[in-house]
């Protein structure tokens, strides 16, 4: 099941994609929540009810409608660095032993379609194609085997870096955290849907031409490694956003740096999930 949070130039409500068309939930089941978070959270008990509204009649087009990001107002935003092999190896730095985490701010959430903006400060701004997970569930201390139980779905995202800024200190979290440079979407894809996560192929595109060209399979720690360390450390809380890292090909590792620019174009591709893409705009 895909799950969208949306607008038609109101209220954000949440509804089932089905081929180029949405069920709003709001007018198929007026008493299910109006917000992402909400359903997740409320999803054992109600999911009986929503799973048969994915064969009823589409009440939007697609077209018609704006997709935001499926959770627009995450508690947490958290993204891991260096977790692909090919990607370790362009940045010349030797694999981790550990997981190298940061998080972005809720500021940078995104539309899956909506302009990316190019910072007056800097030019070095770069693209990372990733696989995100959406926690599922309050939890902690959860063990490897048991973390697929502890994700709701799948979505695709792109991990927009100002190399300058992320570079100026040790910590990443300015250079990760611009306006607008957490997109994500389109949609969330249910668990049950996707399977194994570790078998998906990943890619971004700038102008049409593929920069990124990869699969899940690849990443170093997997999501379920994640998963186990980070409710290590804290609770996972319904509508929590990971970034699981990205693949080889960035901006920043081409000779010369490759970065992007006002009028771009990027477009990131899951399979299985679907895609992002965004017009890079300059900011104001």
């Amino acid at each position: 099941m895909k799950l969208a949070t949306f607008d038609t130039g109101g209220a954000a409500r949440v509804g089932i994609v089905t081929g180029d068309a949405l069920v709003d939930l709001a007018q198929a089941a007026p008493g299910l929540p109006r917000d992402m978070i909400g359903l997740i959270e409320a999803w054992p008990r109600i999911e009986r009810e929503v799973r048969p509204l994915e064969s009823a009649k589409p009440h939007l087009k697609l077209a018609e409608i704006h997709l935001q990001a499926p959770v627009p107002r995450p508690q947490k935003v958290l993204a891991i660095g260096l977790n692909y092999a090919d990607h370790i190896e362009e940045s010349g730095l030797p694999k981790p032993e550990r997981q190298i985490w940061f998080t972005k701010l809720g500021n940078a959430v995104n539309g899956p379609y909506d302009p990316i903006e190019m910072p007056k400060v800097s030019s070095a701004v770069d693209y990372e194609a990733e696989f995100v997970a959406i926690v599922g569930k309050r939890c902690r201390h959860v063990a490897k085997a048991d973390a697929p139980g502890a994700i709701f779905g799948y979505a695709a995202g792109n991990d927009v870096s100002v190399r300058d800024w992320q570079f100026h200190t040790p910590q990443w979290i300015l250079g990760k955290s611009f306006d607008t440079h957490a997109p994500f979407g389109p949609w969330i894809v249910t668990a049950d849907e996707i399977g194994d996560p570790h078998t998906l192929g990943i890619r971004c595109l700038v102008n049409g031409e593929t920069r990124q060209n990869s699969n899940t399979c690849n990443l170093v720690f997997n999501v379920f490694d994640q998963i186990a360390l980070l409710s290590q450390a804290m609770t996972l809380m319904p509508g929590d956003v990971i970034f699981t890292g990205t693949p080889g090909g960035v901006g920043f590792a081409a000779k010369p740096p490759n970065f992007l620019k006002a009028g771009d174009v990027v477009r990131v591709e899951i399979d299985r999930i679907g895609a992002l893409e965004a017009h890079m705009v300059a900011e104001g």
